[in-house]
């Protein structure tokens, strides 16, 4: 049984203001008493997930922050299979394998770079076409992500390939772009197959979203979210302010944009399974779609204590 993994850190670089924070237009009435933004407590106790879960987050980020050095020759301590890097979208990521998990990594940075900021405000959903891609199907996707994906996509699947030529036995794990575990189910359908993204931002619309959760499944899906409470002072009160990672909401659902299930929300510091809710669905309204978009911020650039981007200097251990 191939196993594969697909990890994805997808950040985003807008340049106008109503871009960074769109109205918000996801609240709805909540189905418990929480006053809207909703906030668990610190040690809610139905918000936590099993350690195994945790641990399998914290390690897939680990390669989604790899992604983030100039040169990661041994991603996790595994074998690097090659890298990839398209100098016009700024895609980039490598193929890593680890033969004692008997599993293939792909990984992807998310875009950072100016030329990444035109991509990212290409807000037209267009059909989804491209490198592996199911062909019969009306779903539709961010124009700038899926141009993103095509740049590598070809690159990505040859590589895998040759791999499975090779080590027929394994699986696969990704970060990116959920379009291209898409292109990569549909491509290698007999492959055991999971998704982990990172602060990933509304990719496509309902049919988009529906198709992920059917050829991928609800429980290889992964989407990481991060958020913690800010302190602040006025007069002689302390206020406990939500701050959430702000891309994954900076898409407005008015647009015909909808996030796919499973969210995996980081409600609170510090890290650990018991700060971590499972979201139901892909737009829970009791999960970080309660909160407003503050656009790119610090929750953003931080996830299960691996730094992600320029903005913070990334772990170097995570490639030797």
């Amino acid at each position: 049984m191939h196993k594969y993994v697909l990890l994805s850190m997808l950040h985003t670089s807008i340049l106008n203001d109503w871009y960074r924070n769109p109205p918000d237009d996801t609240s709805r009435p909540l189905r418990s008493s929480w006053k809207w933004p909703h906030f668990p407590g610190m040690h809610d106790p139905s918000d936590g997930i099993p350690e195994e879960v945790y641990k399998e987050l914290v390690r897939y980020t680990k390669y989604a922050s790899g992604a983030y050095q100039v040169l990661c020759p041994r991603p996790m301590g595994n074998v690097l299979v090659t890298q990839f890097t398209d100098v016009i979208t700024a895609t980039q990521g490598f193929v890593a394998r680890d033969d004692t998990r008997n599993e293939l990594v792909v990984s992807f940075r998310g875009s950072r770079e100016i030329t990444s900021a035109i991509i990212d405000t290409s807000l037209v959903l267009s059909t989804l076409r491209g490198p592996g891609l199911p062909k019969n199907t009306d779903a539709h996707v961010h124009t700038g992500f899926l141009y993103a994906f095509k740049s590598v996509g070809e690159f990505v699947l040859d590589a895998l390939r040759e791999q499975f030529e090779k080590y027929p036995q394994y699986d696969v794990v990704g970060a990116i772009a959920c379009i291209a575990a898409l292109s990569i189910r549909n491509s290698f359908p007999e492959v055991a197959l999971r998704l982990f993204t990172l602060g990933q931002p509304r990719t496509g619309d309902h049919s988009f979203a529906e198709l992920v959760e059917i050829m991928i499944g609800i429980d290889n899906i992964f989407r990481g979210v991060h958020s913690f409470g800010m302190f602040r002072v006025r007069t002689f009160f302390i206020y406990l302010t939500p701050y959430l990672d702000g891309v994954p909401t900076m898409i407005p659902t008015r647009l015909g944009y909808r996030h796919h299930a499973t969210e995996y929300w980081q409600f609170t510091e510090p890290p650990a399974p018991r700060h971590v809710r499972r979201c139901v669905g892909g737009e829970d309204p009791e999960g970080s779609a309660s909160i407003p978009s503050t656009g790119i911020n610090l929750p953003h650039m931080v996830y299960f204590e691996q730094h992600m981007g320029k903005q913070l200097q990334s772990d170097p251990t995570v490639c030797i």
